[in-house]
């Protein structure tokens, strides 16, 4: 898959941006650039969480994050965030990510069919989002029945033994139902075991229970209207070739008014799932970890600027987010775990290899000769039970750890560990300031890296390097406003 355009008509500092990455360049590297505060990173970032986060309900709410802010205009019920063009395989198929007010379906269902739609609460494109929710409350109100079903049983056999022969043998037999109904909260349960009515709590028990069974009737009515509602609200989606993403909040509100869709062109509804799913894992991003990623949450990035006690917190939440983001890579070191386990992945695919063919592969030297052309004038060293790296100088034999190497050497093999180790082939990769910590010459080389390192790929590089950009034709290269400055030739 390759990314052939994409349109942001108006979010937050970019406006108007169209930029077009033309297929038939080799390599498909394009560098992106603009002035400090031009939106690189912003662009960079919509374009992974739209798509690398849209086809999943785990990850939606990193959708939610960074459309923080995204209000709908007051004169309209409609706003367009991005439209993105992807060449999948044989044709191209167009992304247009529209925001909507959520109670705008109703007009629309009117403008549609031209009739008049019932005033109902639940007609909105949220439909399936409200059928998940009352679906989870039929779950929780079904149990709460059973175990309150089971403690009017428990409390009947109690009240049918007349006396206790002590206090300790009426606190045993009381123990365990009272532990299971603490979470309902009941008064009589506020005194202690000793002085516990058993009528009085079977009454509150029952009147309890009478309750949920009612509410429980409510949810299976609401249960059945919504499902009524979805099949409409369904086949207008279909019909208009959208996809529901998920409702957020533009204001941080509870109440989340405002409705992520996404047009589809090109491709038959049918097959839109597979296809979103697909792309997801074919989407990827690596910036330095002092970036200001707005797919967290608000309250994660002011972490970021603020004195704390524990300076780690900002970092424990991009840790949480690479966790649950298998697209998201953060490059300033070498994680020498990562390493390790390349090595691991190489030496087990060599024994693979032995079993099924009759001789080793070549994967681990492979690995270690790549490894040691991008060190130039040092070789990698693995200690013999795979626990640790060392490096030596080629030239005096000098041993040196990884915290003896430059910001920039560990920057490179970081960035080629995290391609290989990751399998990162016919993917689209955003890399954000790739060239930090590299001298000039590492700027300019690492075009060349990346296409020898996996060619398959598409590289999207936002970049301030006059050296990097210069690595390839003009036409490659892309730029926001404000433009990069014409660089001068000093005398």
């Amino acid at each position: 898959m390759k990314l052939l355009r994409v349109q942001v008509p108006d979010f937050r500092i970019l406006k108007n941006v169209d930029i077009t990455f033309e297929p038939e360049f080799i390599p498909s590297i394009f560098p992106l650039g603009s002035q400090n505060g031009g939106g690189k990173s912003t662009l960079l970032q919509l374009i992974f969480v739209l798509l690398h986060c849209s086809s999943d309900s785990d990850k939606k709410e990193f959708v939610k994050n960074i459309l923080y802010g995204f209000t709908i205009n007051n004169n309209s019920n409609k706003r367009v965030l991005a439209i993105i063009d992807i060449w999948n395989e044989d044709k191209i198929v167009q992304l247009e990510f529209l925001s909507y007010n959520d109670s705008f379906l109703r007009e629309l269902l009117i403008s549609n069919d031209k009739t008049e739609v019932d005033n109902d609460n639940y007609l909105q494109f949220s439909a399936s989002n409200q059928l998940e929710k009352i679906i989870n409350k039929i779950s929780i109100t079904e149990k709460e029945i059973y175990d309150l079903e089971r403690a009017i049983i428990k409390l009947d056999s109690v009240r049918q033994i007349e006396t206790f022969e002590s206090v300790e043998e009426r606190i045993y037999v009381l123990r365990e139902l009272i532990q299971r109904l603490q979470k309902f909260e009941f008064r009589t349960l506020r005194l202690a075991i000793a002085n516990i009515s058993i009528e009085r709590l079977q009454d509150e028990v029952q009147t309890r229970l009478d309750i949920f069974k009612l509410t429980l009737q409510k949810y299976y009515e609401e249960r059945e209207q919504i499902e009524r509602i979805l099949q409409r609200v369904l086949k207008y989606l279909q019909s208009e070739k959208l996809l529901y993403i998920c409702n957020y909040s533009a204001n941080g509100n509870k109440d989340e008014e405002e409705v992520l869709l996404c047009r589809i062109n090109n491709i038959d509804m049918n097959e839109v799932e597979i296809f979103m799913k697909e792309l997801s894992q074919k989407i990827f991003i690596a910036a330095p970890s002092t970036q200001v990623f707005l797919f967290n949450s608000k309250e994660s990035r002011k972490l970021l600027f603020k004195q704390q006690d524990n300076e780690t917190d900002y970092y424990s939440q991009l840790k949480s987010a690479k966790s649950k983001l298998p697209g998201f890579f953060t490059y300033d070191f070498l994680a020498v775990d990562i390493l390790i386990e390349a090595f691991k992945s190489a030496r087990d695919k060599d024994f693979t290899e032995a079993i099924t063919k009759g001789e080793y592969g070549n994967s681990y030297k492979a690995l270690i000769n790549d490894l040691n052309i991008i060190l130039f004038n040092k070789k990698i060293n693995i200690d013999t039970d795979l626990s640790g790296v060392s490096f030596k100088l080629d030239k005096d034999g000098l041993e040196l750890y990884p915290e003896d190497l430059s910001h920039g050497e560990l920057k490179r093999l970081s960035i080629y560990i995290w391609i290989k180790y990751h399998n990162i082939e016919n993917a689209i990769v955003l890399m954000d300031e790739i060239e930090i910590a590299f001298h000039p010459d590492w700027q300019y080389q690492i075009i060349a890296d990346l296409n020898q390192w996996s060619p398959s790929n598409q590289y999207i590089l936002a970049t301030h390097s006059y050296e990097l950009c210069q690595a390839l034709t003009p036409a490659h290269v892309k730029e926001l406003e404000p433009k990069l400055l014409k660089q001068e030739v000093k005398n």
